[in-house]
């Protein structure tokens, strides 16, 4: 058989794409780590914001100074949709392009070698994929593009307006992928607590839960990226409540300042933000991530202290930081009182220090303790340590653990077991398996 190689660069939601991409063309192509050896190479790009945009033109460069003669680049993703009127003048190394609306004609697409660009993006319905990456725990995507109004955000732009799934796809696709052993899994959308929103559903979710839990196979799952102002205290509830869901809360709030979040046009202002967040920490076991975007045009120094203190009084267990980054056809773009590129280095760097900081603290507080992992592979960090997940963790965002066993060799990867944690080395935990 022909060999594939696929890059998947940006969010998990490309990675489902990717993996129907992989399912359409098995029958063609098998997959390859090595582009050099590829007859076809994918690459799924990014255009969410400028460093992603940079990352998947480098990447298709890299790629085409790699691969062998006669071998065909597609570019495909968010970045060449975003483009697709001004990329292809200057990349002639790309042979065919196509955007987010067509993964499921990728077959059809490089067989005739054409272009194509469907107006309307792409949402998984009952397609097969080839799960990539773990052999335990696979993402279901539950909806595609938003219609939330976010200062800062071009994706509605490409991506087009919430598109949710039927449920009776997503439980199907379940089913099959329990068939085949995965039962582990993270559901993912642009903005997840607005699921069947387009269909005058208000509370989606809960609807998806209470299906969820009806399925034996499935031992434990958590939701991805909440909108603060579309997340209920009923769901919460229902999280709480669920035998399967984790006490997991993604919710990226992206700044705390009252000014800030209506610039943002968040739809919820700072009171509300913190009541909802509150609301989350009370619940048994909870586990919070959020995210925040910095140097957001007129951020002030004192908005910015506002983040820092209440990042160090609230204490969150994951944050991720992101420099704000200026996208033509935002409401932002052209707002005034811009932060230069060293004032915003420099915010993001104090706040880094601040959450590495904590980061370690909740894991110190973690030694001693005795938790479910998933165990996952062997670890890149050394021969004889394997590599681990808490099993309420999100797939490769919340860390890892090392498990350093006598009895190695019994252990099986993709399953589930109790160890106790003993010690902390650098950023990362070590565990043993108990009996």
């Amino acid at each position: 058989m022909k060999k594939l190689f696929i890059s998947t660069l940006g969010c998990t939601k490309n990675l489902v794409d990717s993996e129907v991409m992989i399912a359409k063309l098995q029958n063609q192509f098998e997959l390859t780590s090595s582009p050099k050896d590829a007859d076809l190479i994918i690459v799924n790009s990014c255009g969410f914001i400028q460093p992603a945009k940079e990352e998947s033109i480098q990447t298709v460069m890299d790629l085409d100074s790699v691969r062998k003669e006669n071998s065909t680049l597609v570019m495909t993703g968010c970045l060449s949709e975003r483009y697709q009127n001004e990329l292809p003048e200057g990349m002639p190394e790309v042979d065919i392009w196509t955007g987010v609306g067509d993964y499921h004609k990728i077959d059809e697409i490089v067989n005739q070698k054409k272009n194509l660009f469907s107006a309307k993006s792409y949402l998984i319905q009952n397609e097969d994929r080839v799960i990539t990456g773990s052999i335990s725990h696979s993402y279901i995507k539950i909806g595609e593009g938003c219609n939330q109004k976010c200062s800062f955000c071009a994706i509605p732009n490409f991506k087009g307006k919430l598109q949710s799934r039927p449920l009776d796809f997503i439980i199907d696709e379940i089913k099959k992928l329990s068939k085949r052993g995965f039962y582990d899994f993270s559901f993912i959308s642009q903005d997840s607590s607005s699921y069947l929103r387009d269909f005058n559903q208000k509370d989606g979710l809960v609807n998806l839960i209470n299906e969820v839990e009806k399925l034996d196979e499935v031992k434990s799952a958590r939701i991805l990226y909440l909108y603060p102002s579309t997340t209920s205290t009923k769901l919460i509830q229902k999280i709480s409540d669920s035998k399967k869901f984790h006490n997991y809360f993604d919710i990226p709030i992206q700044h705390i300042s009252d000014k800030m979040l209506k610039i943002m046009k968040r739809g919820f202002g700072k009171d509300k933000t913190v009541e909802l967040l509150k609301s989350m920490k009370k619940v048994p076991n909870s586990f919070i991530r959020t995210s925040f975007i910095i140097g957001h045009p007129e951020e002030t120094q004192e908005d910015f202290q506002e983040i820092i203190d209440f990042i160090q009084t609230f204490r969150f267990d994951m944050i991720n930081i992101f420099a704000y980054s200026n996208e033509e056809n935002t409401p932002a773009y052209k707002y005034e009182n811009q932060i230069s590129a060293d004032e915003i280095d420099k915010r993001v760097s104090i706040l880094e220090n601040i959450i590495e900081t904590q980061r370690i603290e909740n894991l110190e507080k973690m030694v001693g303790s005795e938790i479910q992992i998933i165990l996952n592979g062997e670890s890149d960090e050394h021969e004889f340590l394997l590599s681990a997940k808490a099993i309420n963790w999100g797939e490769e965002i919340d860390g890892e653990i090392l498990i350093n066993d006598k009895e190695i060799e019994k252990l099986e990867f993709g399953q589930t077991y109790f160890c106790k944690i003993t010690e902390i080395a650098g950023d990362k935990l070590l565990g043993t398996i108990l009996e």
